[in-house]
């Protein structure tokens, strides 16, 4: 019981979002009746194959997942269902937040070096331009 209140605390955080004055969830748990919390689906609302197959191998990098598979429930809704299961005693949400968190770092990294080179490329131009005249 304990176990499902703190599963719950942990994903209070990602569950909504707003949306023109109204909650809007963006991010559902399902358990199947009888199931334990190793084995979890989570339904992502406005979400496509570039969060499901990026957010699916970064969570199949954990030694600690057995299985994490997504499919999107049909091409006119913008929606993914992402099922993971885990190996022994890991609920299935903590893969699924550090998943979340390492694919923004790697993000946030493809950015910073992004525009870093967008600096470099701007700093060689204007070296160029001003040598020339």
């Amino acid at each position: 019981m304990e176990e499902d209140q703190e599963l719950e605390r942990k994903m209070s955080g990602l569950k909504t979002s707003m949306t023109e004055g109204e909650r809007k969830t963006a991010l559902e748990m399902v358990q199947a009746a009888g199931t334990d919390r190793h084995c979890v689906t989570f339904v992502l609302h406005e979400e496509d194959h570039t969060l499901g197959n990026s957010l699916r191998y970064m969570i199949m990098k954990n030694p600690e997942v057995e299985f994490c598979g997504y499919t999107t429930t049909h091409p006119s809704e913008s929606k993914i269902n992402l099922r993971i299961q885990t190996r022994g005693a890991l609920p299935a949400v903590e893969p699924f937040q550090r998943g979340l968190n390492e694919l923004m770092n790697v993000c946030q990294h493809v950015l910073d070096k992004f525009e870093a080179s967008i600096k470099d490329y701007k700093n060689q131009k204007a070296s160029r331009n001003g040598s020339t005249f």
